[in-house]
């Protein structure tokens, strides 16, 4: 073979591959359809829907106590925030996150993460999903990254859902902090916007660990009951004193930890543990996922 015909045929080789390999706009075009697939799923509405029903019967039960005169959150269990809510009506943006992050949001996440694989292994599609030219690496972080968009929407539904019933029932202007010196109401609400951030960054570690669960198994129902199992024990494991030597160690330890973003000055020791935890998480599950899911033998 010439040199000239050896150059056409690796240049034929190189375009032939290049066909192959999806580019940029096919991966976008793969997360957009991803996105809408899961988005418009009635599940998914109906977790959101619960979601947003929270802040609702939060501000309707502190509204109805104190129309009766009682003192609301007074001798009762619940966020620290919620004796501040009839004071200003931003307030229960705070304790609505506080009261969905131990467990409506992230069992959410978990069912949205515990079906992302599984669900299309058990419904027949994932082995189409792998015949399109996206690989397995490509179509596993695409399921990531709608997780995790999942993660700041279900967030920012409470939050916003919050804001409105906060608004409608309850004053609202300047704010408190938790040490005592007052901010404008502007900047109460860029604290609960970063707050809502935060929150949902508090969730990527759960939504890494739904994932991996998801490519063990071909039951979109066992992974997503699996995932919210392990979630539950976790939960009840952190709040068990013997354990205080490994509980730093369990994704939800710092969860709570926004509260410290209504201080003045902010700490931000616990806020950094937090982030860093769940960046851990999501290494750690995110590496056996795709360790799994690239290994994984595929016959439906």
């Amino acid at each position: 073979m010439s040199p000239a015909e050896a150059l056409r045929a690796e240049r034929a080789e190189r375009a032939e591959g290049a066909e192959r390999r999806p580019g940029p706009l096919w991966s976008l075009g793969l997360l957009r359809s991803e996105l809408l697939t899961t988005f418009r799923r009635w599940r998914t509405l109906a977790l959101l829907t619960v979601l947003a029903a929270v802040p609702v019967l939060i501000g309707i039960a502190v509204k109805l106590e104190t129309d009766d005169g009682s003192s609301a959150g007074g001798g009762g269990e619940g966020p620290a925030f919620i004796s501040q809510i009839t004071n200003n009506g931003l307030f229960l943006v705070f304790t609505a996150l506080a009261a969905t992050l131990p467990f409506f949001l992230p069992m959410a996440i978990g069912v949205i993460a515990g079906d992302a694989v599984a669900g299309e292994a058990s419904s027949g599609t994932l082995r189409y999903l792998l015949v399109a030219p996206a690989g397995r690496t490509r179509l596993l972080l695409t399921k990531y990254a709608t997780v995790l968009a999942f993660c700041l929407v279900a967030t920012l539904v409470v939050a916003v859902s919050a804001l409105a019933v906060g608004a409608l029932l309850f004053p609202l202007g300047e704010l408190t902090t938790i040490s005592g010196t007052r901010i404008g109401l502007a900047e109460g609400l860029a604290r609960a916007l970063l707050i809502a951030l935060v929150v949902a960054a508090s969730l990527i570690g759960v939504a890494a660990l739904g994932l991996f669960v998801s490519t063990l198994t071909n039951s979109g129902i066992a992974a997503m009951a699996t995932t919210v199992g392990l979630l539950i024990t976790v939960q009840i494991l952190d709040q068990i004193p013997q354990l205080d030597a490994v509980q730093p160690y369990f994704f939800s330890h710092y969860w709570l930890s926004f509260a410290d973003l209504m201080r003045d000055p902010v700490y931000y020791e616990d806020l950094v543990r937090n982030l860093g935890l769940q960046a851990a998480y999501a290494v750690v599950f995110g590496s056996a996922a795709w360790a799994r899911f690239t290994a994984k033998d595929i016959t439906a």
